[in-house]
């Protein structure tokens, strides 16, 4: 369905976005001339905060302003419960028990915009600013039990969605430099803006990097290499409103409907029919009554929300879908490894890959630094 569109989206705006720059202390005596300048050097920047304290006890600094540009695409999946849907601002339904959900995938496309400062010289500080378009593949299903407690779809839909969001937030990065190798810890909070949605969605993502750049010939230029992590967490809960065509394939919708219907009718009979052969000891019997009582809410759910959505498909025009829900990444971690030109101290392209687990990630960008 639709809705889980708008919840992947999360997923994608939660993305790694710090460069590698950091302050470095200078150690080693094929430096020292370079940390002996710095010493008697006066810093000729207001930020960072200890700037110039810093760089006269050996640090080389970087521009301490900046602004990046990202292109990012990501593939995730996610796990849905405690799912409640109801139409044209109606009673809800909680169809935790009888739906399930396939694989459900999302590609994801944004630009973003990054400006940051350097605060303090081991701490970075940014703003995100992003645009995305997405396209979603989801596979639902209603299920059922028999008279013998097994379960089988009376139910499906399938969709395709594209949509659009936007995205702000703020994030900041403690890193540590030593003699080229450096250990940064990129933290930031976002907010996803989409129509559907109620209010935006929040998202948390802390994402730890171990590097090592390595010094070409051209003075200001090297090339960094990195390692990492990336754990997202979103927020549990969403809730939102959305048009009945944006949620089914009108076409087709009202057939499946009548074959589910007419499926939990048939569950239904052979469930009472099981259920009045039985003897009196049999019905007394702790799991005949389990596995009755558990077919008869399942059933009796299943036919309430098929009647109901029977109903919302006769005015689909002007229909509506009302939906709540829980939603979790299907894996909190995956796996980093990136690298980084800097050209000179003013400009650095970046790239960077994550894979392992249920997300899969790329990252390609453009960063300017400046003096302020």
């Amino acid at each position: 369905m639709k809705f889980n569109t708008l919840i992947l989206a999360l997923l994608f705006f939660s993305m790694p976005i710090f460069a590698q720059v950091y302050t470095d202390k200078i150690v080693g005596q094929k430096n020292q001339l370079l940390k002996d300048s710095l010493k008697i050097e006066n810093y000729p920047y207001a930020l960072p905060i200890w700037g110039e304290k810093v760089a006269q006890k050996g640090y080389n600094l970087p521009y301490s302003a900046g602004l990046s540009v990202n292109y990012f695409w990501q593939d995730s999946e996610i796990i849905i419960n405690d799912l409640e849907v109801g139409f044209n601002n109606g009673p809800m339904y909680n169809l935790d028990e009888i739906v399930r959900f396939d694989k459900s995938s999302v590609e994801a496309g944004a630009l973003t915009i990054r400006p940051d400062i350097w605060l303090l010289p081991f701490l970075n500080v940014y703003g995100i600013f992003g645009k995305a378009n997405t396209a979603t593949k989801i596979n639902a299903g209603i299920w059922v039990p028999d008279a013998d407690n097994n379960w089988s779809q009376v139910a499906s839909f399938n969709t395709k969605a594209n949509f659009n969001a936007t995205t702000f937030g703020l994030g900041l990065t403690p890193t540590i430099g030593i003699g080229g190798g450096w250990f940064a810890l990129d933290m930031n909070m976002t907010w996803t803006d989409i129509s559907s949605l109620d209010k935006p969605a929040f998202s948390y993502v802390f994402g730890p990097r171990l590097g090592k750049t390595f010094k070409l010939r051209k003075p200001e230029r090297n090339i960094a290499l990195w390692v990492g992590g990336f754990r997202v967490h979103i927020s549990g809960d969403t809730n939102g409103n959305i048009a009945m065509s944006d949620v089914f394939d009108l076409s087709n919708a009202q057939q499946k409907v009548d074959e589910g219907l007419t499926k939990v009718s048939d569950n239904q009979t052979k469930v009472n029919n099981w259920w009045d052969g039985l003897t009196p000891a049999q019905q007394a019997n702790p799991i005949n009554v389990a596995k009755h009582n558990t077919a008869n809410r399942a059933l009796e759910k299943a036919g309430t929300f098929l009647t109901s959505l029977d109903g919302a498909l006769s005015t689909a025009g002007d229909s509506s879908v009302q939906y709540s829900l829980q939603k979790a990444p299907k894996d909190m971690w995956n796996f980093l490894i990136g690298s980084q030109f800097q050209y000179n101290k003013h400009i650095m392209f970046r790239a960077e890959v994550g894979f392992l687990g249920s997300r899969t990630q790329v990252l390609g960008g453009l960063q300017y630094r400046f003096g302020l």
